[in-house]
């Protein structure tokens, strides 16, 4: 066995991987709850994976077949209920998970240099997961995946000269059809998940690159012994294997719970209309997309007023666009000569937890529908939202921060 793993080592450097991203890779020793995301992301990424996979056995991509095929995969399918429930379930899993990562990122200044690739090969995860949410919404061919696609697809007819043809060209027709639903089917089983993957692999090679950060922000490959092994690091294998257990194991009770006793939360995860088949002459009383798309949703009904004679709608998504992009000049954004939220000033705090409660009810304010007093708390929000990276340089650069440590406090 020990000559054969040496004859496919010299071929294929397998061992040297395993040491390089997993036994021999050092990271800090005081990682907290927060860094459990990391891994339960990557965990839900293979749940949806599978489970994805074996829903495409029975499901049908056509507009005569495709809800029947999901109520074929319900109630005939062996197993093919909880299948259902794993995979949408787990794309609303995704989103709370990839949610939680990136605001620790904030907190703990894990955007910040030398770490700016990762952030930005992250946003683009998030970016893909996105269109790939989107995609997999309309396959149901329900009310709901129809109309909200309906919606959404038009919003790119507000750009001027080129929106319609735009609109056109990504539905494939004059109105959603059975091509849209061919082509989105495609990209979502086929297109996306090669692009995800592949960004999920960078986006570990960048990290493992330049070294994980911690809750102290303190970069521990400058401080080795004679061996050069970071002395706040421990191996990454077996202790922090070993560590994410414990996440993965409450993750998967709540998961499961959710799965089994509240698979539609509500109308959060399931609307109700999508338990109807799409029908083109009758519009639901409320279209609104699934919950992880409602802050920015929330952000383009907020836009009321015409200018420069385009319409609020153009603006709309100019601005949800914006909320979005925004995020990737992030780590050229913050000037604070410190990474963590721990030694950054007041306004930094302040900053944050505004910045995070807005997010928040902007998501509740995109589900609700819309009225004069949920449209002005809306603006306002939108308004805090982006004040929290346009003030960035100034706040970050003037506050007085603490001062920090030399090694990882725990």
């Amino acid at each position: 066995m020990q000559k054969l793993i040496k004859w496919i080592d010299a071929r294929l450097p397998i061992i040297d991987a395993y040491n390089k991203h997993l036994g021999q890779y050092y990271a800090p020793k005081n990682f907290n709850i927060w860094y459990f995301f990391g891994s339960l992301a990557m965990l839900v990424l293979v749940n949806q994976l599978v489970t994805g996979i074996w829903l495409t056995m029975s499901y049908n991509p056509s507009a005569e077949g495709a809800f029947a095929s999901v109520e074929y995969i319900m109630r005939d399918v062996e197993w093919g209920w909880l299948l259902r429930y794993l995979h949408s379930t787990g794309a609303s899993a995704f989103f709370v998970v990839v949610y939680l990562h990136m605001f620790r990122g904030l907190m703990y200044g894990s955007y910040q240099k030398p770490r700016e690739l990762i952030w930005i090969f992250g946003m683009l995860i998030y970016l893909v997961l996105m269109a790939e949410a989107f995609m997999g919404y309309l396959l149901p061919w329900g009310q709901m995946s129809y109309w909200g696609a309906q919606v959404i697809v038009n919003l790119f007819g507000a750009i001027p000269v080129i929106g319609e043809d735009l609109s056109l060209w990504i539905r494939g027709d004059y109105l959603i059809s059975g091509i849209t639903l061919n082509r989105f089917f495609a990209l979502h089983v086929i297109a996306l998940p090669i692009v995800l993957l592949g960004l999920v692999v960078l986006h570990i090679l960048a990290l493992h690159e330049v070294g994980s950060n911690n809750p102290d922000g303190i970069d521990i490959k400058k401080n080795k012994d004679e061996n050069g092994i970071p002395k706040d690091g421990i191996p990454f294998h077996p202790y922090y294997t070993v560590h994410d257990l414990l996440g993965v194991g409450v993750f998967l009770f709540i998961f499961c719970v959710v799965v089994f006793f509240f698979p539609e939360m509500g109308g959060l995860f399931l609307e109700k209309p999508n338990f109807e088949p799409a029908n083109a002459l009758k519009t639901p009383e409320h279209i609104a997309p699934v919950w992880y798309f409602t802050p920015f949703y929330a952000m383009l009904r907020a836009v009321t007023v015409d200018l420069f004679g385009l319409p609020a709608k153009f603006w709309g998504v100019v601005v949800m666009g914006a909320a979005i992009a925004i995020l990737f000049v992030l780590p050229w954004l913050d000037r604070s000569p410190v990474r963590s939220i721990r030694y950054k000033g007041l306004p930094s705090k302040i900053a944050l937890a505004v910045f995070a409660i807005s997010f928040v009810i902007l998501g509740y304010l995109g589900i609700m529908p819309a009225t004069a007093g949920r449209t002005a708390l809306a603006q306002l929000l939108t308004v805090l939202y982006f004040l929290y990276f346009i003030l960035m340089p100034f706040y970050t650069r003037m506050e007085t921060t603490k001062p920090v440590p030399e090694r990882v406090t725990g």
